[in-house]
C-alpha cells in the first residue's frame, strides 16, 4: 500500500514577520527612539568660571533653582590662560534654557561655620552645590562667571553706598539694623578710586527701604557706651554677636516715605552714634567742594576725617594730609585737603546766589580757617572755619589743584603748647627741696611756741601776785615786795619781746601778749601813782589823801 508523502519545497524569500531577527531589529528601534527622546530633551551644557573649586564633584554635585536640582556638575578643568576653574555643566531639561541667560547667577553653596553664624547646614548630607537666580529674557550664553557669594535679587530692595576711612569692624555680611530690627547687610566692601576711603555697598530689604532718606545717618554699633548724665552712670554692653561680627544702624526720621534716595547719593559711615548725632547743617543733597590749608603749625593729631565745622556745627571733613619737611623755615609743613558741603552757606532768601559763592564772599569778609584743639586731654584737632580772629580780611587763591582757604596765624593749639611749657617749668622747680625747707621752718618754729605758752603762764602769776598785794592790809614791807615784783615784770616784758621778734604782726600769741601788756601797763600806772602818794604822805594809808 503507497504513503503519499508531501513535498517540501525551500523558499528564497526573506519574511521579516516571521525572522528571527525581528527582535533586535525592535530592540534597536526602542533605543534609537530612546536616544532620540534623550537627546531632544537634554538640557543645555553651559561653562560657569570660578576663581577656585570650593568643594564641587564630578558626576555629583548638582545645580538648584528655587531649591530643585536642574543640572549637574559633568567635568571641572584648569584652563592655563584662566585665573579659576571652569566647571561644565549640563542641564537636566531642555526647558531651562531661556533661564541661561545674561541674567543668571551662579554661585557655590558650602557649609561655613564662623563669627557669623553657620550657613549652608543642608550641604552636609548632600554636599557642595551650585545655586542659580536667574529670570525670563534676554538671550543665551553658554559661558558665564560665577558669584564669590551669594546674589540678592535687587527687586527685593535695594542698595545704598557708604563710604568710610577705615572700616572698623565692617566685612562683607556684617547686619544692617533700624532700631535693633535686621534690615539688610553689607554685600560689597571695595578701596576707593583714590585709595583714600573704603566704599561700602549696603543691601536693605524691600519693607525697610523708604525709612532711608538723604538725611539719614550710619554709624557702626557701639560694643560698649557709657552715658553719664543726671548723676547717673550708665554702662551698655553690645549683645555678644555684635562683639564678633558687628554691625551697623542708622536713623531715620520717618518722614517723606515716598521721596526716594538721591542719585549717587553717599552716605558717610560714622564711627559711633555721638558723631552721627552731632548737629549739621547743609540741604538734602551735598555740594562738596575740596580747598587746601598749608600750615607749619603741628598737625600730628589731625586725623584722617577730622570734623570741619562752621559756628559749632559740622560742615565738612578733613579728607587727606600730606607733610613734607620745609628747609626755610625748618618745619614740617602740612597740606590738608577739606570737602566742606557748600550747601551750609545757602541763604535761602538769596536762591539765586549759591553757596559756594556765599563761602567765597564770607572769606572776602574775614572767614579764616583754624586748627582747633578738640578735646584738651587727648589733644586731637579739628578745622574750625570762624570770624573770631583780629587779622583783616582774606581772599581764596585759586592756584594748583584746589583753592586755598586764608588760615588764621595764631591758632589755639598754640595756647595748649604754652601750657605745655609751662607745666614743664613747674616740674623743673626743686620742689622736693623747698618743701623739705618748709618742714624745718615747722619744726624749728615749734620751740618758740612752746617758750610763748611759758611767757603766758608766767604773766598770769604776775597778775595774780599784783592782786594779791593790792588786797593786803598792811604795807610795812610793801616797798621790798613792790620792789621784787616789778624785777619779775622787767625780766618777763624783755623775754616777751625778744619771743614776739620772731612772730607777725597779726599772729594770735601776739595778740594775747598785746592783751596781756596792755592789763601790765594799766596796772603799772596805777602803781606810780599809790607810790607817789606813799612819798608825799607816809600816813595816807591810815588817813587818806586829804
Amino acid at each position: 500500500m503507497a504513503h503519499n508523502i508531501p513535498e517540501i519545497t525551500e523558499s528564497s524569500r526573506f519574511n521579516l514577520i516571521t525572522s528571527i531577527w525581528i527582535v533586535p531589529f525592535i530592540a534597536l528601534m526602542v533605543a534609537g527612539w530612546l536616544a532620540y527622546q534623550y537627546f531632544a530633551g537634554r538640557g543645555p551644557e553651559i561653562r560657569i568660571l570660578f576663581s577656585q573649586n570650593e568643594g564641587l564633584v564630578a558626576g555629583q554635585s548638582v545645580v538648584k533653582f528655587r531649591n530643585v536640582p536642574v543640572g549637574k556638575v559633568t567635568k571641572i578643568l584648569i584652563e592655563e590662560d584662566i585665573q579659576g576653574v571652569v566647571v561644565v555643566v549640563r542641564m537636566n531639561t531642555k526647558e531651562s534654557e531661556p533661564y541661561m541667560t545674561e541674567y543668571a547667577k551662579f554661585w557655590i553653596v558650602k557649609p561655613e561655620v564662623g563669627f557669623k553664624g553657620i550657613s549652608g547646614l543642608d550641604t552636609i548630607l548632600s554636599g557642595t552645590y551650585i545655586d542659580l537666580f536667574s529670570k525670563e529674557g534676554g538671550t543665551f550664553k553658554e559661558e558665564h562667571i560665577g558669584l564669590t557669594h551669594a546674589y540678592h535679587d535687587s527687586s527685593g530692595g535695594e542698595y545704598f553706598h557708604l563710604k568710610s576711612f577705615d572700616g572698623d569692624n565692617i566685612s562683607v555680611g556684617t547686619p544692617i539694623y533700624y532700631k535693633n530690627i535686621q534690615v539688610g547687610k553689607v554685600e560689597y566692601i571695595n578701596l576707593s578710586l583714590d585709595s583714600k576711603s573704603i566704599d561700602i555697598i549696603v543691601f536693605i530689604d524691600k519693607p525697610y527701604v523708604p525709612y532711608v532718606h538723604d538725611d539719614s545717618k550710619f554709624w557702626t554699633k557701639n560694643t560698649v557706651n557709657v552715658n553719664f548724665s543726671k548723676g547717673n552712670l550708665d554702662v551698655n554692653i553690645a549683645p555678644l554677636n555684635y562683639m564678633l561680627q558687628g554691625g551697623i544702624l542708622f536713623s531715620s526720621s520717618g518722614e517723606s516715605k515716598n521721596n526716594p534716595v538721591s542719585e549717587r547719593h553717599i552716605f558717610p559711615l560714622y564711627k559711633s552714634r555721638a558723631r552721627a548725632e552731632a548737629q549739621s547743617l547743609g540741604s538734602a543733597v551735598n555740594i562738596i567742594e575740596k580747598f587746601i590749608l598749608l600750615t607749619d603749625k603741628p598737625v600730628a593729631n589731625l586725623p584722617l576725617g577730622a570734623d570741619v565745622r562752621f559756628d559749632g556745627f559740622d560742615v565738612g571733613h578733613v579728607s587727606d594730609i600730606k607733610i613734607s619737611y620745609s628747609q626755610k623755615t625748618h618745619k614740617m609743613q602740612g597740606s590738608i585737603v577739606l570737602e566742606i558741603d557748600t550747601s551750609v552757606f545757602e541763604d535761602k532768601h538769596e536762591s539765586n546766589v549759591s553757596g559756594l559763592d556765599n563761602l567765597y564772599a564770607a572769606v572776602a569778609s574775614g572767614l579764616r580757617a583754624q586748627i582747633a584743639t578738640l578735646d584738651p586731654i587727648t589733644g586731637m584737632l579739628f578745622i574750625d572755619l570762624t570770624f573770631k580772629h583780629k587779622e583783616g580780611k582774606g581772599n581764596i587763591i585759586k592756584s594748583g589743584r584746589y583753592a586755598q582757604l586764608p588760615m588764621v596765624a595764631e591758632n589755639n593749639i598754640d595756647i595748649a603748647t604754652s601750657i605745655g611749657k609751662v607745666l614743664d617749668k613747674l616740674n623743673a622747680l626743686p620742689l622736693e627741696a623747698l618743701l623739705s625747707s618748709i618742714q624745718k621752718v615747722v619744726e624749728e618754729s615749734s620751740t618758740p611756741m612752746d617758750n610763748a605758752n611759758a611767757l603766758l603762764l608766767e604773766l598770769r602769776e604776775t597778775a595774780k601776785n599784783l592782786n594779791k598785794l593790792t588786797n593786803k592790809k598792811s604795807f610795812e614791807v610793801l616797798p621790798d615786795e613792790l620792789t621784787k615784783a616789778l624785777r619779775e615784770m622787767t625780766d618777763t616784758l624783755q623775754s616777751t619781746k625778744k619771743v614776739v621778734k620772731g612772730y607777725d604782726s597779726n599772729s594770735l600769741v601776739k595778740q594775747q601778749l598785746a592783751q596781756t601788756l596792755e592789763v601790765l601797763t594799766k596796772t603799772s600806772q596805777e602803781m606810780q601813782v599809790f607810790l607817789r602818794m606813799l612819798n608825799r604822805k607816809p600816813n595816807s594809808l591810815i588817813f587818806g589823801d586829804n
